[in-house]
């Protein structure tokens, strides 16, 4: 009889386990945790029920899901320490938008394989940042902020990737910020922020594209597994400050290469699962 419980109650273990990581990482760096959220989803998605054709798709819908509570979690605790750029929010939340819906309207059309082998290079490409050496903050290369028609394609590019990810898009926003000379800390606060804006659209997309699907697990609004997604809300809130406190009083250098290893063994699975 216990043996049965623990076990019914391993996966929701997982997830609880599952979202004090992403918190954390959300805070740390400024993403909103689906790179820890995604691939701990592939994991989990299959005991509650998800047919294989639906894992990546629900993963990816849910991730985006729990980074609308996280993102807010962690801006509100980088806004209380003056470290959020809100012209820059409202410049290219429109464009983030754009970029968002056409993300979840191409994820909608791709196999779970597909998704899988789209978000394992993604992992990669984004773990080379944690892991390189030089850091842009410390050589940017402009002064001011992109505008124009600059802006409008890269804002649109990281609704896309976020969309097709599960992210929030925090590690492309903390690299234009720091290479165009923002502070380390105000573009990890900003990207918070950012995090939210695409998340809340794409979480949307996801819900509505994914109704009526067979294969989904019980309790899902379309792509989106209510019960995975509290379970990981409810400890992510409750991490995200830890990790927006570190980000400020301690040096991250040990933790982007911890994190950079931990992303590209994440790459290196999600594609040897597609």
């Amino acid at each position: 009889m216990l043996a049965q419980l623990a076990i019914s109650l391993l996966p929701y273990l997982a997830l609880l386990a599952a979202g004090l990581g992403a918190g954390f990482a959300g805070g740390l760096f400024g993403i909103g945790g689906g790179f820890v959220v995604v691939p701990a989803l592939t994991l989990i998605l299959p005991m509650l029920g998800t047919s294989p054709q639906q894992v990546m798709h629900v993963a990816i819908g849910t991730s985006l899901a729990t980074i609308i509570f996280t993102s807010l979690r962690s801006v509100q605790s980088h806004a209380r320490r003056g470290a959020v750029d809100v012209p820059f929010i409202k410049g290219w939340a429109p464009w983030l938008v754009v970029g968002t819906i056409l993300g979840t309207l191409i994820a909608d059309r791709v196999s779970s394989s597909t998704l899988a082998l789209i978000f394992g290079i993604g992992v990669l490409v984004f773990a080379a940042y944690f892991l390189l050496p030089i850091r842009p903050e410390r050589q940017p290369i402009s002064d001011t902020m992109p505008t124009g028609a600059k802006r409008i394609g890269l804002a649109g590019f990281l609704g896309l990737i976020s969309a097709l990810l599960g992210i929030g898009g925090g590690t492309i926003t903390t690299l234009t910020m720091t290479s165009c000379g923002a502070p380390i800390h105000r573009a990890i606060g900003t990207a918070s922020g950012v995090g939210a804006i695409i998340a809340l659209p794409a979480a949307i997309g996801f819900a509505i594209t994914g109704f009526g699907e067979a294969g989904l697990p019980r309790l899902s609004i379309g792509y989106i597994s209510m019960p995975a997604a509290i379970a990981i809300i409810a400890t992510a809130v409750i991490a995200a400050p830890l990790g927006v406190a570190a980000a400020h009083r301690l040096s991250p250098a040990l933790l982007r290469r911890v994190f950079g290893s931990y992303l590209v063994v994440v790459g290196i699975t999600m594609i040897t699962k597609a």
